[in-house]
């Protein structure tokens, strides 16, 4: 296996502009064109880093349980402004256990995804 190329999450069907807002506007992620053969599925892309990581939404069904943990982690650089956005747009950051050199929280996106968001300052076992 060479690397992690997507994450796939439903949103209810005609939420796309919700979907925009969020990871648009809110977390400031870039939307990518989705190609032309599965344009009619009604995807909405995003870049998430490097070497074309993506993130993809598809209208789908939609029952978050909001005990579930599932989750991916976006790695940020400034782990407060995000925070303070997601703030802002009325969602509420959660603390979880602390992972050494690995700063984090966790909040839900419109639909119920639950997303990590951590800034990675050395090795997770202690050492730098």
């Amino acid at each position: 296996m060479r690397r992690l190329q997507h994450v796939s999450l439903p949103y209810p069907r005609g939420r796309q502009d919700d979907v925009r807002v969020f990871y648009g506007e809110v977390l400031g992620l870039v939307e990518k064109p989705v190609p032309v053969t599965i344009a009619h599925l009604d995807l909405v892309w995003f870049e998430a880093g490097s070497d074309e990581l993506e993130l993809h939404f598809l209208p789908d069904e939609v029952a978050p349980d909001p005990r579930a943990r599932r989750h991916f982690c976006l790695e940020v650089d400034e782990l407060d402004a995000v925070r303070s956005r997601l703030e802002q747009a009325g969602f509420q950051p959660t603390e979880q256990e602390p992972i050494p050199n690995r700063p984090r929280f966790f909040s839900r996106d419109p639909f119920g995804n639950l997303i990590e968001f951590t800034t990675i300052l050395g090795d997770y076992r202690g050492g730098t």
